[in-house]
């Protein structure tokens, strides 16, 4: 990936006992006396790969990564058909933060969110504003309804061959294909499940990019991967994120004090523009660097170059 730091190796890792069975692995990077900055990936259920790691300056951070219930290297894996979901909800998530920043022994951090990672950083800083120092935020989400609906079903006007495929994957007349996939997802038959998570990564790598050469990284070739993700993302937005419809932009007045950059494509269709410039408006210590021309992937053009910029201004503040 071209304009981030070099390729960095985790000095320290863990898991955290969190609770209902569930451990979360952990990682920090970097330098153990710089600022502390937590990564949360997108999702949910994507779990952190090494490239988040080379977002920040390991000089001037300690570079906190930790993969969300059910994903990446935390256990039970969602890819294990056993694997119980009911205790992996936002509120959960949110807790396991706070876990681990008291774990860690973290005073305040930075928090860095792309994608899903911008909804749950949001909401951890509206409920704990006194740990945090400011937030990056790449590619903004706030799990409104209206995003969920347009990310499942809207925006298959774009793309309406590829969301045929997407309809095609559930029983006939499902009228909320999310649920559906949730409950394919789930199913005993081990076949069933594998066809769905298949399904559901097509439509998602379909709609991250403009660019008709775009491919989705190596682990997207991963089956564990794939369910497990498919799995988490049906079980969280079938249930609209366990959040109510508009909170975390009704509740931005709670980060007032806490600078924050957003990035954003400009045509980000899986996301579009209007949510991170609505909460721009609601949040006036944060600033809206908008990217012409990159859609919602990382490795969009200009994305990279604006994220470090970003991040780079925090570690010299």
């Amino acid at each position: 990936m071209v304009g981030v730091y070099p390729e960095i190796e985790p000095y320290a890792h863990g898991w955290l006992d969190v609770g209902d069975g569930n451990r979360v692995y952990w990682e920090t990077c970097g330098n153990p006396e710089g600022r502390p900055v937590v990564v949360l990936h997108g999702g949910p259920g994507t779990g952190c790969g090494p490239g988040l790691r080379r977002q920040f300056d390991p000089e001037a951070y300690r570079i906190v990564l930790v993969d969300q219930r059910g994903c990446g290297r935390s256990t039970p894996h969602a890819a294990e058909h056993g694997t119980d979901l009911s205790a992996n909800t936002t509120a959960h998530l949110v807790a396991d933060l706070e876990a681990l920043r008291e774990h860690l022994g973290v005073p305040r951090w930075l928090v860095f969110g792309g994608s899903w990672g911008c909804t749950l950083g949001l909401r951890y800083a509206e409920l704990f504003p006194e740990r945090v120092t400011g937030l990056v935020l790449v590619a903004v989400t706030t799990g409104a309804h209206d995003e969920l609906d347009w990310l499942y079903g809207g925006l298959g006007r774009l793309f309406p061959e590829e969301h045929e495929r997407f309809r095609a994957g559930v029983p006939a007349g499902s009228a909320d294909l999310v649920a559906a996939y949730d409950v394919l997802l789930n199913d005993p038959d081990p076949a069933v499940r594998r066809r769905a998570a298949d399904d559901w990564c097509a439509w998602e790598g379909s709609i991250v990019s403009l660019d008709p050469d775009y491919v989705p990284g190596p682990r997207w070739a991963d089956p564990a991967w794939r369910l497990a993700f498919a799995r988490i993302t049906a079980h969280f937005f079938a249930h609209r994120a366990w959040l109510e419809d508009g909170v975390v932009l009704r509740e931005a007045h709670r980060l007032r004090g806490i600078p924050g950059v957003l990035v954003h494509g400009r045509v980000d269709l899986q996301g579009p523009l209007a949510t991170a410039w609505a909460l721009a408006r609601a949040w006036p210590d944060a600033e809206l660097v908008v990217v012409s021309g990159a859609a919602h992937a990382a490795s969009d053009p200009g994305m990279a170059a604006a994220v470090l910029a970003a991040t780079d201004r925090f570690a010299r503040g």
